[in-house]
């Protein structure tokens, strides 16, 4: 007969959910506000080609914050939040990436655009 025994482990309590402090919720909702204010003024300025890096940038760090704090990642292993942030920073390189190339094509559409708008003039 086998024997059926628990084993608890020392780095995890399986009780209740971790209970967030109340000044950490609200100084991570500023942050969030914040970023999104930054965000909106960032929208209004032309940086030329770096303004779509610099909108993913404060998007991850967003992202950062929500899965840090409000999924409390910050309580986990550290390794799980570096594996978090490095795969949103790879979904943002390769977002921006992906919409650099866009411009390759610009001509090419403006070009179809002008010839299928042309007004047709009848005799």
């Amino acid at each position: 007969m086998s024997d059926h025994t628990t084993h608890h482990s020392d780095d995890h309590d399986h009780g209740l959910a971790h209970v967030m402090p109340i000044p950490i919720m609200i100084g991570t909702f500023l942050a969030l506000l914040f970023f999104t204010g930054l965000t909106v003024f960032i929208a209004d300025q032309d940086l030329g080609e770096i303004d779509i890096f610099i909108a993913l940038a404060i998007a991850t760090l967003k992202a950062g914050l929500v899965a840090t704090y409000f999924m409390h990642l910050r309580w986990d292993k550290p390794f799980n939040i570096l594996m978090f942030l490095f795969c949103f920073g790879f979904v943002a390189l390769f977002i921006g990436i992906a919409l650099l190339d866009s411009n390759e094509y610009q001509p090419a559409i403006e070009a179809y655009y002008n010839a299928t708008t042309e007004i047709v003039e009848t005799p």
